[in-house]
């Protein structure tokens, strides 16, 4: 068996789930950009962002580019509050799974290890 790493968004101002967040996963310890991608119309991604022999013990960090998702409801003034959101972890079990879920508004937002 081995780990993954997942993640998904949701935007809690406006009930749903965040669709073409562009997300950047940065190896922490290394300084190394692992990876890009979207979510996609669930506010997820199409794979895991890490699996088999990528998914590894360490601190990570993924950034979240909110502002031009909540910029294209037209309601926001610029400059929006919040534009990117970073949330550094570790994972210390890669035999284990670990989801890193955000849930954002224009405003406010919260994550937390999710399964």
């Amino acid at each position: 068996m081995s780990g993954n790493l997942t993640t998904h968004v949701l935007d809690t101002a406006n009930g749903c789930p965040a669709s073409g967040i562009a997300i950047a996963l940065w190896r922490w310890d290394s300084k190394t950009l692992l990876k890009t991608v979207r979510t996609n119309n669930d506010g997820r991604t199409d794979e895991p962002l890490l699996t088999g022999v990528e998914f590894k013990a360490g601190v990570y960090e993924l950034v979240f580019t909110v502002g031009n998702y909540f910029s294209e409801y037209g309601q926001y003034s610029a400059p929006l509050f919040l534009d990117e959101i970073p949330i550094r972890f570790g994972i210390s079990d890669i035999e284990a799974h670990y989801h890193v879920p955000l849930l954002v508004s224009p405003w406010s937002y919260s994550t937390y290890r999710g399964s």
